[in-house]
């Protein structure tokens, strides 16, 4: 890890806004108000927690990592960067399916494609944050041929979207949730 640049928060900042105006645009065409904001708020804590813990175990896999107050500082403003960028990928798939919690059902077809916006997404932010030096990966580290980016945070943003999603709406009972209203 190097040392935290303010170009690092330019891109989280930007899905910040969208997330927020996303948030109250979809909020606005549901019915069940309360039971949106409890799942997303749910989203949203899950993916911290989950994020914070997937990073601290493959600290290992990158260079200058230790178990200090400024590396796990990092680690959690990544993983508010990440939880936000799940709340995008969720927004944006409510939007485009007009459904508030698309994630009922959870089809097979849907789970794909939040592992290919995931994985896509994963290896597009890797590659920039290599080229700026915002991080470097180990010895341990297993890259993707072709692009030369770590497995294990592009496992991590292909398989934990669903899983949070999937969470967060058995955390509680969020219907009846019903079709976007025009």
């Amino acid at each position: 890890m190097n040392t935290l640049k303010p170009l690092i928060f330019v891109v989280p900042v930007i899905a910040l806004i969208l997330v927020t105006l996303l948030y109250f645009f979809l909020r606005q065409k549901t019915t069940d108000k309360q039971s949106f904001k409890r799942f997303i708020v749910t989203t949203a804590i899950l993916r911290f927690l989950l994020n914070l813990v997937w990073e601290l175990l493959q600290m290992p896999l990158y260079n200058s990592t230790s178990f200090s107050i400024n590396h796990v500082t990092f680690c959690a403003l990544g993983s508010v960067a990440d939880a936000i960028m799940v709340l995008l990928i969720y927004l944006g798939l409510a939007l485009i399916f007009k459904q508030p919690l698309w994630v009922y059902p959870l089809l097979w077809q849907r789970i794909l494609i939040v592992i290919l916006i995931g994985g896509v997404g994963a290896v597009l932010s890797e590659m920039r944050h290599l080229s700026v030096g915002n991080w470097a990966y180990s010895g341990l580290m297993p890259l993707i041929p072709v692009v030369q980016v770590g497995l294990s945070p592009v496992l991590q943003f292909m398989t934990l979207p669903s899983i949070i999603y999937i969470l967060s709406f058995n955390c509680r009972k969020f219907l009846p949730f019903n079709r976007l209203s025009t």
